[in-house]
């Protein structure tokens, strides 16, 4: 037994037991409430990422080798409903939903020991660069290319609605490798260094006023060989892992999370003498069966990447539920605060300082996200349902 397997109590005792030593180190290590400057409130969450990472409590479902907890299953729901609880920072940028389990499954011996530790303890933050102006939903038709010259890759190219891209030191890209015209049989799989010559960097700001967006701009940049991942032209696949655990990485913290967040709005709502109306009374019964359902749902996800080693087709369906729960939700809490929840948090009388509003401008985004809504429901179609394949879409 390793010194982190017996302090997050990843092998001894009962799952109460776990779960008590887990709570315990979560309100003892809590990093207190953030800075307001970004460069802090940065520092901040790294702060807290290498605390989780050097207390042996980071990754809940990542192999021991690479610092995480390889937790069983039952242990993966106790820790995702005790971190929502404890109202702790969430991981920085994309990657540890997204390319850490490509990388597990198709990265050399050499790139898991370089990439994986750094990210999963904060050290290194990594993003997304898959969507481009003309090629969101379809991404077979990405234009961005990689010439190769010799030991590098030769990159140009233009990258939209890239997350975190402001705070990440590495993009995990896709690039056209092949002929312009070889869709999903061209494409390649790239880490490309965010600070590297050549890469810019424009913020996109949203209806919430900030700037979580931004669109990359690759001028040249010189990338090694060694930091493509999988084949060359032979990216596709790899692309189908990552979109699948990241359309499941949220499933069961989503679940957790808005199980939270459902419970501190019916307190709002008492607060303000609001159940007496029958109507929001049968909203909320309505609400509360779909948060348990979206947990329900995410633990049948992480069940079949735990006996698969993939999220599958059904990841889609998790999706589905999470981003159409989160827009009636925040939809729901405005009409119910009235004129009040219309109120930015500049306002005196801004009930919570705008946070419904908030998330109700910000969740208009979320059946773009991760695939658009129109996609996953032709992947449960296809995929789940067995009807026919749509011919405009790739093989799958």
């Amino acid at each position: 037994m390793t010194i982190h397997e017996a302090e997050s109590g990843t092998v001894d005792g009962t799952d109460e037991d776990f779960r008590a030593r887990l709570r315990d180190f979560l309100a003892a290590h809590h990093p207190g409430p953030p800075p307001k400057e970004p460069e802090a409130r940065l520092a901040w969450q790294k702060g807290w990422l290498a605390t989780l990472f050097d207390h042996g409590f980071a990754g809940p479902s990542w192999p021991q080798e690479y610092g995480g907890m390889e937790l069983p299953f039952a242990r993966q729901v106790i820790y995702q409903e005790e971190y929502a609880r404890a109202r702790v920072p969430g991981p920085l940028g994309t990657g540890l939903g997204i390319v850490a389990p490509a990388i597990i499954k198709y990265g050399t011996a050499e790139q898991k020991q370089r990439w994986l530790a750094p990210m999963l303890r904060g050290d290194k933050v990594w993003a997304q660069g898959f969507s481009e102006p003309g090629a969101g939903s379809d991404l077979p038709s990405l234009r961005t290319s990689a010439r190769r010259e010799g030991d590098v890759y030769v990159v140009n190219g233009q990258k939209v609605w890239t997350s975190h891209a402001r705070i990440a030191d590495v993009f995990f890209t896709l690039v056209r490798t092949g002929a312009p015209d070889s869709r999903q049989r061209g494409i390649t799989y790239l880490m490309i260094d965010a600070h590297a010559p050549g890469v810019e960097v424009r913020p996109l700001r949203d209806l919430t006023g900030g700037a979580l967006f931004a669109e990359v701009f690759f001028d040249d940049v010189r990338v090694p060989v060694a930091d493509r991942m999988g084949e060359e032209n032979e990216g596709w696949p790899l692309v189908r892992t990552s979109l699948g655990h990241e359309r499941a990485a949220g499933a069961m913290n989503q679940a957790a999370l808005y199980r939270r967040v459902l419970t501190e709005l019916e307190e709002l709502a008492r607060e303000r003498g609001l159940l007496q109306d029958a109507l929001v009374r049968d909203t909320f019964a309505d609400l509360e069966i779909r948060v348990r359902l979206m947990r329900y749902n995410a633990q049948r996800t992480i069940s079949d990447i735990l006996t698969k080693g993939e999220p599958g087709a059904a990841s889609s369906v998790s999706r589905l539920l999470v981003t159409a729960f989160e827009q009636d939700l925040h939809e729901f809490a405005v009409d119910l605060l009235g004129a009040p929840g219309l109120l930015d948090r500049s306002a005196p009388l801004a009930v919570q300082k705008a946070r419904w509003l908030n998330g109700f401008l910000r969740t208009r985004a979320s059946t773009i996200g991760a695939g658009t809504r129109e996609i996953h429901l032709n992947t449960v179609a296809e995929q789940v349902l067995g009807l026919p394949h749509d011919p405009a879409m790739p093989p799958r």
